[in-house]
């Protein structure tokens, strides 16, 4: 797509688009609302950066004409709101009226939304000024970022590295500095993977709390693992800002689901010592070298800094995964994702799901009997993928909510706030996501417990991470844990990040969580 015709020459030499870059958005958005710096210098300053970043990395969709007549307009508006002039980036799922929400689907070309989703509603009233849409995986469902339309989004970081999914091109532009705020959606992962992959934050709000009207979503109307809409920034207080803005009066009156809710000031600006859980493995994907490490010196700054950690004991986490994740997805045996394929030519990231549900269902008893004594992950996944009657389905939905209340008491016993998690990490080579579809349990335990989870950037891979990789087996030394060690090969100087959790509805103890590990990590390394 060639998106340089589209985009607007435009230069303004009294204020150098380089400082305008540089600012945080927290004082970006000050200067717009003050006058200080007028919304058009803003506008094609970020427009300049993210055709570079588009150039670069191949992240960007679509370039919305009409942000232009929004920035003259800006300039008339007299209440300003809290995102007032500041340019966001959208991802390809998110109506924007007027445009595509492809995801990556070649039948959804040329069906323009007929009117922009809740969230951007809500953007727009807050004087926020949406200027393209992101790249996308065909169908969501995976942490690649790739389709048959737009092709391969790249890693700003590393352009060998994909930049994670499925929300990629936000991670790709707003990683490389071509946005300063974006939106994207989270099913399994989906905001976190590129946020750590690209070094930036982001956070995966309860399911709820914010609107998914006018979304689209990769399995369409399955209840058993949350999807969320959520922010993606380059640090915690520019996410904080971010909800701020959304979480108001016009979300709650367009979108009457949505709990009334208002962002909680005083349980964000709260200095007094947390009590945080944490855990070094899932022992289900084994931690690389530097997932570890991360969790370890993230676990010891916040001793120093006078809060308590408790270790937190996970079990069962395959049993989540295969029992609630893959099978609460693909509940009617994937027929209806199957659906979606239709008349398409890519597979993608998910060709395995794909040949699984389109397996007849003897064959996939017979291949789970006879795979479970080698590769017992394969047999469970091909299980998992088996057709469910309603009564199953209604089990299903009872069971996760048992488990679900069943975590809380843990977390309740131990008396915890919040929780400090691993996030898998360095990013991977591109392609590797497809291959590794098991890798998401870190990730997806939240979306099935629909907890706000968060990631922050803590340190980079280093030689030692490099060198400790050699010994790395995985705890069911199958295809997948050899896969995966080679996914974390050459990777020394890439962001590592950790998960930081909370309770459900409780985001700003998360985002509290989130600032206090930046704040942090960014004092013991300066080179961040």
């Amino acid at each position: 797509m060639n998106i340089k015709g589209k985009f607007k020459e435009s230069t303004h030499p009294s204020v150098s688009a380089a400082s305008i870059l540089s600012l945080p958005l927290p004082e970006l958005s000050k200067k717009l609302r003050d006058g200080s710096l007028p919304p058009d210098h803003v506008f094609y300053a970020y427009v300049g950066k993210a055709l570079q970043l588009a150039t670069e990395t191949n992240c960007i969709t679509e370039y919305l004409q009409e942000s232009e007549n929004q920035v003259r307009k800006a300039k008339l508006m007299e209440k300003k709101g809290l995102l007032y002039g500041v340019p966001v980036s959208i991802k390809d799922s998110i109506d924007c009226q007027g445009h595509d929400s492809t995801l990556g689907f070649i039948k959804n070309l040329n069906k323009p939304a007929a009117e922009d989703s809740v969230v951007v509603q809500v953007l727009k009233r807050q004087g926020a000024i949406p200027f393209v849409k992101t790249n996308v995986p065909q169908s969501l469902i995976s942490y690649d970022c790739k389709n048959l339309i737009f092709g391969q989004t790249r890693n700003p970081l590393l352009f060998t590295r994909t930049p994670g999914g499925s929300s990629g091109g936000e991670g790709a532009l707003v990683g490389g500095g071509g946005s300063i705020l974006g939106i994207g959606t989270d099913v399994g992962g989906s905001l976190r993977f590129p946020a750590a992959f690209c070094g930036i934050c982001a956070i995966k709000p309860t399911g709820k709390r914010l609107s998914k009207r006018g979304i689209m979503s990769g399995v369409v109307g399955q209840k058993a693992v949350a999807a969320a809409v959520g922010p993606l920034a380059k640090d915690v207080e520019s996410l904080a800002l971010c909800l701020r803005a959304l979480l108001s009066e016009d979300m709650f009156s367009l979108d009457s689901t949505v709990p009334p809710l208002p962002f909680n000031e005083e349980v964000y600006s709260s200095t007094k010592p947390l009590r945080i859980g944490y855990y070094e493995t899932d022992f289900f994907t084994m931690p690389s070298p530097a997932m570890r490490r991360a969790i370890r010196q993230t676990k010891e700054l916040l001793e120093e800094a006078g809060h308590t950690l408790v270790p937190f004991e996970l079990t069962n986490v395959d049993h989540v995964i295969f029992n609630y994740c893959v099978r609460g997805m693909f509940a009617d045996g994937g027929s209806s994702f199957v659906k979606k394929f239709k008349g398409e030519i890519e597979k993608g990231g998910t060709g395995m799901f794909f040949w699984l549900a389109k397996a007849p269902q003897w064959l996939k008893t017979l291949l789970s009997w006879t795979s479970k004594p080698f590769v017992p992950r394969l047999s469970s996944i091909i299980r998992s993928m088996a057709e469910n009657t309603v009564d199953e389905v209604w089990n299903l939905h009872q069971e996760i909510e048992d488990f679900c209340h069943q975590f809380i008491a843990q977390w309740k016993k131990l008396n915890l706030d919040v929780m400090l998690c691993p996030m898998l990490g360095p990013a991977f080579g591109i392609g590797y996501p497809a291959k590794l579809s098991v890798a998401v349990s870190y990730t997806m335990l939240y979306n099935a417990l629909d907890f706000p989870a968060g990631v922050v950037p803590v340190t980079l891979v280093t030689d030692e991470d490099e060198e400790q990789l050699k010994g790395y087996k995985g705890y069911y030394r199958d295809w997948w844990d050899r896969t995966l060690a080679k996914a974390f090969r050459g990777s020394v100087g890439m962001p590592v990040a950790v998960q930081c959790v909370a309770l459900p509805w409780q985001e700003e103890l998360c985002l509290r969580f989130m600032k206090e590990v930046e704040t942090l990590s960014l004092k013991k390394n300066s080179f961040f």
